[in-house]
């Protein structure tokens, strides 16, 4: 049974563009695949609590040396791990904010991104440790994305690093403009996201 874990990070829930791209996804996704699981992590209704000093050093700490304070700490980001190598097909929406990620993915992030779980390091190469996964991310602009974009060109080098290959970016943008740009801005997204999902 295939399954799709679906990680929305926007602040905004109603009016929010990022999340209606990436629902208008998970709805054809549903479609084409009747018998898959859908599993949501929204990581601003929820949040993921930043990493803690206890958080980093169980990071780096043998699974043989782990004591009940340090598994205690890990506890989140094993179940965090386990939900992302048990999915199929990842998306992620999210908005641009400053520029770059919004926060609430970041920690999200900070979490997954771990060393023996993740990747791995044999002291001169790194290798990303979450294959044959396909990832896809909406995300959201409020004018059109440029070179003051990092928010893509991070989520791109982030899971490239972890091992995904296989990464598609749905992107509506200009949704600051007036409001019939919006709208046809948002239906040629959906369309492109429809598109994607059918192939996921």
């Amino acid at each position: 049974m295939p399954q799709l874990l679906k990680i929305d990070s926007s602040s905004r829930n109603g009016g929010s563009h990022s999340r209606a791209l990436a629902d208008a996804f998970t709805a054809e996704w549903q479609a084409a695949n009747p018998a898959g699981k859908v599993v949501i992590r929204d990581v601003v209704a929820k949040p993921i609590p930043h990493i803690s000093d206890d958080t980093i050093a169980g990071f780096y700490t043998p699974a043989d040396q782990l004591d009940a304070k340090l598994k205690a700490a890990l506890a989140l980001s094993d179940e965090l791990i386990a939900e992302l190598f048990a999915s199929d097909v990842i998306l992620i929406s999210a908005p641009i904010y400053n520029f770059s990620v919004p926060s609430a993915l970041k920690a999200y992030i900070d979490h997954v991104s771990r060393i023996g779980k993740t990747f791995a390091f044999d002291g001169q190469n790194f290798e990303g440790l979450v294959k044959g996964k396909k990832l896809y991310c909406a995300l959201a602009y409020g004018l059109p994305a440029n070179e003051t974009d990092m928010l893509k060109p991070y989520l791109n080098l982030l899971f490239g690093f972890l091992g995904i290959a296989d990464i598609t970016f749905l992107k509506v943008e200009g949704t600051v403009f007036d409001a019939d740009s919006v709208a046809k801005a948002k239906a040629s997204a959906a369309a492109t996201a429809v598109a994607a999902a059918k192939a996921a």
